[in-house]
């Protein structure tokens, strides 16, 4: 395997690793809120749209034989907890966390983007169509009213450390 094979297949087992714990953090908000609020209720659409991303990385990773991250049960149990927990503190951190990841994810894909240039066309479509979904979740998650969660530079900022270290972790197991 080339030396860019390799990194394409690292991209897309963090980025698949990365879209399962996505839909874990909201399956443990929406366990925690329910779908009554308006909060809720977009945290459902961009549940949605996360399971999407996942179905999409999920038949890529079979197309290209790629091996999955060994730490999935792991994101499964830590990302639904993170959901949880966030829910629980209110809609606010909720909407803090999802605006924490989609600011890290928004400058991971556009890393992925820069390494990816033209070598694949196919991958580099997905990354920048589900980035472009990200910020706009991350910029709902703004307008929800993230920034006034208790805390909020705190979470924040621990959550974005969480996601940072999740990435680096996937990368390599």
């Amino acid at each position: 395997m080339t030396a860019d094979a390799k990194r394409r297949a690292s991209m897309l087992r963090v980025d698949q690793a990365g879209e399962y714990g996505a839909t874990r953090i909201y399956a443990g908000q929406l366990a925690v809120m329910g779908q009554r609020s308006d909060e809720a209720r977009a945290i459902a659409r961009m549940a949605e749209q996360e399971a999407r991303h996942r179905k999409v990385f999920d038949k890529m990773v079979a197309a290209r034989g790629v091996r999955p991250t060994a730490l999935q049960p792991l994101w499964n149990v830590a990302g639904f907890a993170l959901g949880a927990a966030t829910a629980l503190i209110g809609p606010k951190a909720a909407m803090a966390c999802t605006a924490a990841i989609e600011t890290e994810i928004d400058r991971h894909y556009g890393e992925q983007l820069e390494q990816i240039g033209d070598g694949d066309p196919e991958l580099a479509e997905t990354i920048a169509e589900f980035r472009a979904e990200e910020v706009e979740h991350r910029d709902a998650a703004i307008a929800a009213g993230a920034e006034q969660a208790p805390a909020y530079p705190l979470l924040s900022g621990a959550i974005r450390l969480g996601c940072r270290i999740a990435i680096g972790l996937s990368r390599h197991l």
